[in-house]
C-alpha cells in the first residue's frame, strides 16, 4: 500500500527531474487554452514544438522554447484530466 508522501509528494520532490522522483510521472499534459475575449477553447499540448494559433484568428497561443511552450499574458488554460 502506497504511502501519503508518495502519492503526495513535497515541494522539493516536484521540483527534482522526472526521472529522479519516487514515483515517475510525466512532466508534460494536455490543455485547454482560451484566449481573452473569445469563447472558443483550443485543446493543446503543453510541450509543443511549433507555434500553435488561435482557431478562427491569427492569434498566437503558444510559442516553442524547447521545454514547455509559453503562452502570452492573459491566457487562461486548465490541464485535461486523464
Amino acid at each position: 500500500m502506497p504511502l501519503a508522501k508518495d502519492l503526495h509528494p513535497s515541494p522539493e520532490e516536484k521540483r527534482k527531474l522526472k526521472k529522479k522522483h519516487l514515483v515517475q510521472s510525466p512532466s508534460s499534459c494536455i490543455m485547454d487554452v482560451q484566449f481573452p475575449g473569445r469563447r472558443k477553447i483550443s485543446t493543446t499540448f503543453s510541450h509543443a514544438q511549433m507555434t500553435v494559433r488561435c482557431v478562427g484568428c491569427p492569434t498566437v497561443l503558444y510559442q516553442p522554447t524547447g521545454g514547455k511552450a509559453r503562452l502570452p499574458e492573459g491566457c487562461s488554460f486548465r490541464r485535461k484530466s486523464t
